[in-house]
């Protein structure tokens, strides 16, 4: 885990730079079942590790894609690399996703991110735009790769009498 930022300020300093890699995930078959219960998205390949193991390329389960790009927001909490004086962070949307190589039942997944911009959007408000990518250890290509966009919002400063 990388040094938690404190200051937009601090922020802004790192555009174009990794802002930091997160510790390993497992992605085991509770985490995959109970995506796609709530989901409910119960493809074989996911839920089936019997069937999976006698007719699916990858002889075990996978975990969805979406299941793996959802992962990133608890990634970048992880990673502390939301300043400290943030009031509110908001999912604003994806710009680009590319889903690289499956992640296999029990597999262990971290993210490295970069940031790439930080637009100001008003008063205390900032549109992050940031490249992740999803790692499987032991794999020579990532799961994936997602420019994210967020929106934070600064703690504002109470006013003095």
């Amino acid at each position: 885990m990388s040094e938690p930022i404190e200051t937009y300020e601090e922020l802004r300093e790192k555009i174009g730079q990794e802002l930091g890699v997160s510790d390993w995930m497992v992605v085991d078959q509770g985490r995959i079942d109970g995506f796609a219960e709530s989901t409910g998205d119960r493809q074989w390949i996911h839920v089936d590790p019997e069937r999976a193991r006698r007719q699916s390329p990858f002889r075990t389960t996978i975990a969805h894609g979406f299941l793996t790009l959802s992962m990133i927001g608890a990634f970048i909490q992880d990673m502390g690399v939301i300043p400290v004086n943030t009031q509110a962070a908001f999912n604003y949307g994806l710009d680009r996703v590319r889903f690289v190589t499956p992640v296999k039942v029990g597999s262990r997944v971290r993210m490295r991110s970069v940031l790439i911009s930080m637009e100001d959007k008003g008063p205390g408000q900032y549109l992050l735009k940031g490249e992740n990518t999803i790692e499987i250890e032991g794999e020579a290509k990532p799961a994936l790769v997602a420019e994210t966009l967020i929106m934070l919002y600064e703690r504002r400063k109470k006013a003095t009498a």
